[in-house]
């Protein structure tokens, strides 16, 4: 019987070899693994998206109204009070204003006040309904009348029951008898539902713009559809997370639209990043899995920098103690983990799979081109290193004027107008101001121990800013508080407010708390002005901290952290003369508050320094990956814009496009939001990556790449080139 042939088992021609796979790092294997085992790694997405995704339509409803508030202010804490001890007379308990051209003792008037008590009292979140009272809240002529409808619930919940009860109270309207719920609840109530629907609609009108600069970015068809593929799997995971996370802490319905809009964004960076990374490594390979290992083990290590850096930047804007503000940054940070996931197992996988697939769908004039360094780029950044001042002192000047205003930027917490002037809380604001006064909507709550009431009543009816003191009420249950209400004479938007309050707390008995909902938007603002310089710092530094590891290099780490730092100054001083100053709000459609929205220059500044960092990793990764191989700061620089250029221009042409179609919305605050963010990527990539930190490098040279023999000693050795 013959003997079998011994066969000596041939590598799979695909995979990379043993010796050459361990010369990959962490990400380079991880890429190799993924595309070795897309349907391991497909079924684990899939299971993680169904998994998580079968929550996701639950978070609209789900997810939380309030939480704009400062945790553990003084406001806060006679909110508490008002609803332990009064019946739920808090500054989120619901208002139904009833007014006509009838005397509130008319029968239809009283008929109307009947159905409309009925109707709250029987929402299970509704503590005491009490009737109009003569004198206060019954208005001097006699034809506008308030009802109280006590919180029964936490504010978020009183935000829900405002969603439920606005409209059947509206209903009740007929014959020249208006009704109309108001107050703070039912103000975030239409705040939220206005704006999230302008979001939605903005997001639908971003999207043919966004695919268009894909397929012209990528030039294939097939290639444009990868950051969706990403975008979508990031979506659908954060969606049920925060859903999931709602059940462990209040998290704001803007968690989720803000995190809709990173998905997208960084899923179109990172998108862009790889696969243009992975076309240039097929085509010098000519193996697909090759390529996605030495794609991971470069460009890679690039975006999982670049998402630490947005991590971080958004990580410190919970250092501010209000519940929307943390919850709005962990929902962002969700989605950025999720997308980055994605990128790093899921897009390597898919990527392996294609192959030169990925340029199926090109279009007529991409086709027959080789993937690698952009020649456009490449002349740009031959023209910056001959000409270094010709092209970055103009970008500079430009920065720096638009950042001169930032000197006077005022911030305030947003007035009624933020909201569409046939909004319940508006209509009910409005009708109260006309029959009670212009500070009625923003009356004041002082609780004060019961033997205190009586001078606390003299020193509010004394004060030059109250127009009017309401009857004291004691606390039914005998905890020895009395309620009072003050009327001021300003608007609760009126910068003269504050003035008010910070005489009444200086001047009022040591025991008397001063609170309401306008006394809470002015603690929260107070929280944000003091706040805002510790963020930034932390933000800062973090990001510099980052740079330095990555780049090994601390000059080149401060250039980048100094030059995003002048972007979104730059950013912020444009904002001032828009939104503070009113130019061009003709043209935008809106009118200007004469002030930029209290929490824009913390939230603001951790997202606009998060994306111009993204940018920053990706320019200074490839130019450290040049100076690698090369040891030449020309080609270094030259090399970056080369093979870097293309990519951040598409995308911050993408993210430009998405931003700016917020400026279409109809209310303030999303317009504001993208029309700063659009800015901010605009000069950040226009001016700052693509001119202004180039011509640095360039003016620094070799400097810029040096690092003292201590610090690399201590560092991680992380290198992005591979030979």
């Amino acid at each position: 019987m013959p003997l079998a042939k011994h066969r000596t088992p041939t590598a799979d021609p695909a995979l990379p070899t043993p010796g050459r796979e361990a010369a990959y790092g962490l990400l380079g294997r991880l890429g190799a693994w993924s595309a070795a085992h897309l349907r391991l790694v497909a079924v684990l997405w899939l299971a993680l998206v169904a998994g998580l995704g079968a929550f996701a339509p639950q978070v609209t409803s789900a997810l939380a109204g309030a939480g704009w508030q400062a945790n553990g202010s003084e406001s806060v804490h006679v909110r508490e009070l008002a609803q332990q001890h009064f019946g739920g007379n808090a500054s989120s308990a619901l208002q139904v204003v009833v007014s006509s051209d009838r005397p509130v003792a008319d029968p239809a008037v009283q008929q109307v006040l009947t159905d409309a008590t009925a109707r709250l009292k029987a929402d299970s979140r509704i503590a005491d309904v009490v009737p109009p009272q003569p004198g206060a809240t019954i208005s001097p002529d006699g034809r506008t009348a308030i009802l109280l409808a006590g919180a029964g619930a936490d504010a978020n919940d009183m935000v829900r029951a405002a969603d439920d009860l606005k409209g059947p109270l509206a209903d009740l309207s007929h014959d020249g008898i208006t009704v109309a719920a108001t107050g703070a609840s039912v103000l975030w109530s239409d705040f939220n539902t206005a704006n999230h629907d302008a979001m939605m609609k903005s997001e639908m009108l971003s999207w043919p713009v966004t695919l268009a600069i894909l397929v012209l970015a990528f030039g294939s068809l097939v290639a444009a559809g990868l950051p969706l593929l990403l975008t979508m799997a990031g979506l659908a995971a954060s969606a049920g997370a925060l859903v999931l996370l709602n059940h462990l802490t209040p998290t704001s319905i803007w968690a989720m639209n803000f995190a809709m809009m990173f998905a997208l964004a960084l899923g179109i960076d990172y998108a862009l990043f790889l696969v243009v990374r992975f076309r240039a490594a097929l085509a010098k390979h000519g193996d697909a899995r090759r390529a996605v290992a030495e794609t991971m083990d470069t460009a890679g290590k690039a975006v999982a920098l670049s998402g630490a850096t947005v991590l971080v930047s958004l990580s410190a804007v919970t250092l501010v103690p209000s519940p929307a503000f943390r919850s709005m940054a962990v929902g962002i940070m969700l989605a950025v983990v999720f997308v980055l996931a994605a990128t790093l197992t899921l897009l390597p996988a898919v990527l392996g799979k294609l192959g030169r697939r990925v340029n199926a769908g090109s279009l007529p004039w991409t086709r027959g081109k080789t993937a690698g360094p952009s020649p456009r780029f490449t002349a740009w950044g031959e023209r910056l290193w001959a000409h270094p001042l010709r092209y970055g002192i103009p970008a500079l000047a430009i920065l720096v004027a638009l950042a001169a205003p930032v000197i006077g930027l005022r911030t305030s917490m947003p007035s009624i107008t933020v909201v569409p002037e046939d909004s319940s809380a508006r209509v009910g604001y409005t009708a109260v101001q006309q029959a009670f006064g212009p500070g009625a909507p923003g009356a004041l709550q002082i609780v004060t121990p019961t033997a205190q009431a009586a001078p606390t009543a003299a020193a509010l009816a004394g004060d030059p800013g109250i127009a009017g003191v309401m009857p004291g009420q004691n606390a039914p249950d005998g905890s020895g508080y009395t309620l009072l209400q003050a009327v001021p004479k300003v608007d609760p938007s009126d910068p003269a407010l504050e003035g008010t309050v910070e005489r009444l707390r200086d001047t009022l008995p040591d025991e008397a708390l001063v609170g309401g909902a306008a006394v809470e938007n002015l603690d929260l603002q107070s929280l944000l002005d003091s706040k805002t310089p510790l963020v930034m710092g932390v933000i800062l530094a973090l990001g510099f901290v980052l740079l330095i590891v990555a780049l090994q290099a601390p000059l080149v780490a401060l250039l980048g952290t100094v030059t995003s730092l002048l972007a979104t100054a730059a950013a912020f001083g444009a904002a001032r003369l828009i939104f503070q100053d009113g130019h061009g709000a003709g043209l935008l459609g809106f009118t200007p508050q004469g002030f930029l929205d209290g929490w824009a220059p913390v939230f603001f500044f951790a997202m606009i320094f998060a994306i111009a960092m993204d940018y920053t990793v990706f320019l200074l990764a490839a130019a450290k990956e040049q100076y690698e191989l090369t040891g030449d700061a020309r080609k270094a620089t030259v090399g970056a814009l080369a093979h870097s250029g293309r990519v951040i221009f598409a995308a911050a042409a993408v993210m430009v496009a998405v931003f700016f179609t917020f400026a279409l919305s109809g209310p303030l605050p999303p317009k504001e939001m993208g029309i700063v963010l659009g800015l901010a990527v605009l000069l950040d990539a226009a001016l700052v990556r693509l001119v202004l930190l180039p011509v640095l490098l360039r003016l620094t040279g070799r400097a810029a790449w040096w690092s003292p023999a201590w610090l690399r000693r201590v560092l991680p050795d992380v290198r992005f080139s591979h030979d």
